[in-house]
């Protein structure tokens, strides 16, 4: 555990890191310009999309609420892994599982958009100007699915959540009988009980597709399966030099 409140260096950076690129969204919102939708991550054959998009959009949170709770996931769980693991090893576990959770998401709208288009790729066939304002033809696609079009091609993807699920997974691997108390249980909770049950939760929203929800629910369980399969291999490799030492 982390001794006190002296949080570890690469984590108390993330932490600033990550609230700087929150004050600068709003004073850029207070002068009419969408810093969101330059720095979050778009689908990779959006118009929209830049190279620098699947590092920043790490970086940007939709809500002080959505900020707020990715803070404090990285801060409960990220400074006993880094701890453990040290700065670069622990930082490269964040930007691995953060790749990974945006991975997963373009899988899925690539699946979206071949169910739809034939295609994952546009290659000209979809009318991306019309798209973009709303428009389209209903003799080709249905309300659902120009919705869809519309949100793969326009909507952005902000926030840490991926690679804080990889952070949540790899502590549960590595410590599954640590306990913890949550706000809505009134009694400790061993970490390999309630990790899997969270990503159970996000498994289940994500194929329901519950109309309203725009959370990015396969990117979190992209960041998970990255963290997940990484901590294996490295506490298992831990484990191995341990034991032959």
């Amino acid at each position: 555990m982390m001794n006190g409140i002296n949080i570890p260096p690469v984590v108390k950076n993330l932490l600033i890191i990550n609230g700087i690129f929150f004050l600068a969204t709003l004073v850029f919102e207070q002068q009419g310009k969408d810093l969101a939708d330059i720095l979050g991550a778009h689908y990779f054959d959006s118009p929209k999309f830049r190279i620098w998009q699947p590092i920043t959009y790490m970086f940007m949170h939709g809500s002080f609420q959505h900020i707020f709770f990715n803070m404090f996931g990285l801060f409960m769980f990220g400074g006993i892994l880094e701890q453990k693991w040290g700065a670069k090893k622990f930082i490269n576990f964040y930007f691995i599982t953060g790749l990974g959770a945006l991975a997963l998401q373009w899988v899925v709208q690539g699946i979206e958009l071949y169910q739809i288009t034939g295609a994952v790729i546009n290659h000209g066939n979809l009318p991306l100007d019309m798209l973009a304002e709303g428009k389209y033809n209903p003799a080709v696609y249905t309300d659902s699915q120009a919705s869809t079009l519309h949100a793969v091609y326009f909507g952005g993807m902000v926030g840490a959540s991926g690679a804080i699920f990889g952070i949540m997974t790899a502590f549960a691997v590595i410590y599954p009988n640590m306990e913890m108390m949550l706000i809505f249980v009134p009694f400790p909770v061993k970490a390999k009980y309630f990790i899997p049950i969270y990503i159970v939760i996000e498994l289940f929203l994500g194929v329901a597709r519950i109309p309203g929800d725009t959370v990015a629910h396969f990117a979190h369980l992209g960041g998970a399966l990255i963290g997940f399969i990484l901590a294996k291999i490295w506490n298992d490799k831990d484990r191995f030099y341990k034991y032959y030492e």
